[in-house]
């Protein structure tokens, strides 16, 4: 048993390594210097959500050093650029999308090119994610697509509006398909997951007000006690997942917050629950909201206390759509061989606002692999996240290829485009 683990541990690893080679070969030494250098620069440098103006200072600057076309502000803090295409024809442009804010994280990896701001860091990938971006457009100058290729810089997606701003500001309003990624230490430097249908989770949030009568914790018989019917709805929201909604269907209902009191012998007037809901498909999202409502209430009744139920709606689920997936998968193995396309074990409950662009057009969204052999699974939104280097190169010059493929796809009369 432990020779056989070994051996397939050892083929990954190799089939990994090759195609991290592949797409390393892509750019030149200097070049990579030129890049890594920028990644290293957003790094120290991070910034929240809305807050992203020395970052889109960097980029913009570094798209116009490359000679990108166009390159402009969207969005408030977000940058856009146009590459042109090879063919004289008017053809529908294609995108690619990184995004570049940080989060409130302060970070613990010992890097040499640590965040310099104290309790801010890339603890999502996300300087990796904007520097891959450029580095697809590098890419793009040097091998265009057959038509125009839009590089969008986006701003605010762990707040998850940016996306929506994007949307707003008219930037991709004649783009046929768009495509971006996102680092994963899950997977080894040259491993990708670019699969159709779910793959990341709506996002939506509760907060649930339940009211009743206060009172002395020593005579409950003369109050009417949120506490306890705050407990009784935690327990009866499991149901919701486990008892309402199809097995087959991923969701998820966790209470994260419960709110009430401040004395050990007094009962309050009201408790404040808050929590979040993850689903992968409309009906099942839609479902999980109207369920919510009716057992708060229901719940409330029961314990003669009165529930007001608000619902924030967050992002949309991500589900890649055919054919823009195959066009992705089709230069993923042109670029790193096909042993390097890998499946998701699960459906990510995890958020993404790029899901609001895929509401809106054709695209595929792919998970990159950014450990480093033998490297520790590290998980996002922690403060000893990184990304290895080597998922930068595999980044860009996957969103390139797929923007290349897409572009042609897009073009061609009669092509499954």
């Amino acid at each position: 048993m432990g020779a056989l683990s070994t051996t397939s541990t050892t083929t990954t690893a190799t089939t990994a390594g090759e195609a991290a080679r592949r797409a390393r070969d892509c750019f030149s030494p200097q070049q990579r210097q030129w890049l890594g250098a920028l990644r290293e620069d957003l790094h120290r440098h991070p910034e929240l959500s809305l807050h992203e103006q020395r970052t889109a200072d960097r980029l913009e600057r570094a798209l116009r050093e490359l000679g990108a076309a166009d390159v402009r502000r969207i969005a408030g803090t977000g940058v856009v650029a146009r590459i042109p295409g090879r063919s004289r024809e008017v053809l529908p442009p294609v995108a690619v999308r990184g995004d570049i804010d940080a989060l409130p994280i302060q970070e613990e990896t010992g890097l040499a090119y640590a965040s310099e701001v104290a309790g801010v860091m890339h603890a999502c990938g996300h300087d990796v994610h904007a520097s891959w971006a450029v580095g697809a457009a590098m890419l793009l100058l040097q091998e265009p697509a057959c038509g125009d290729v839009l590089v969008v810089l986006q701003p605010a997606e762990e707040i998850g509006t940016g996306a929506l701003e994007v949307l707003r500001s008219g930037a991709l309003d004649d783009v046929a398909a768009i495509f971006g990624a996102h680092v994963d230490r899950r997977w080894e430097v040259g491993q990708v997951v670019v699969q159709e249908g779910p793959l990341a989770a709506a996002t939506d949030e509760f907060d649930v007000v339940l009211t009743g009568g206060g009172g002395h914790g020593a005579r409950p018989h003369l109050t009417r006690d949120p506490i306890v019917a705050g407990a009784a709805l935690v327990q009866a929201l499991q149901t919701l997942v486990s008892r309402r909604v199809d097995p087959g269907e991923p969701a998820v209902v966790t209470v994260g917050s419960f709110q009430g009191g401040a004395a050990a012998n007094v009962i309050p007037e009201r408790v404040e629950l808050r929590g979040t809901l993850r689903s992968c498909s409309p009906l099942v999202r839609q479902q999980l909201i109207d369920e919510l409502r009716q057992l708060s209430q229901d719940v409330a009744r029961a314990h003669r206390v009165d529930a007001e139920v608000r619902l924030h709606g967050g992002t949309p689920p991500i589900v890649n759509p055919a054919p823009a997936t195959g066009w992705a998968r089709v230069a993923a193995t042109r670029l790193l061989g096909a042993q390097a396309l890998v499946p998701m074990p699960e459906v990510n409950m995890g958020g993404e606002d790029f899901a609001f662009y895929l509401e809106r057009t054709a695209g595929c969204f792919v998970r990159v692999g950014a450990r480093e052999p033998g490297g520790e699974v590290i998980g996002a939104h922690t403060p000893r996240f990184h990304a290895d280097l080597g998922a930068l190169w595999v980044g860009s010059a996957l969103l390139a290829e797929t923007a290349r493929e897409a572009s042609r796809a897009l073009s061609s009369p009669g092509s499954d485009g």
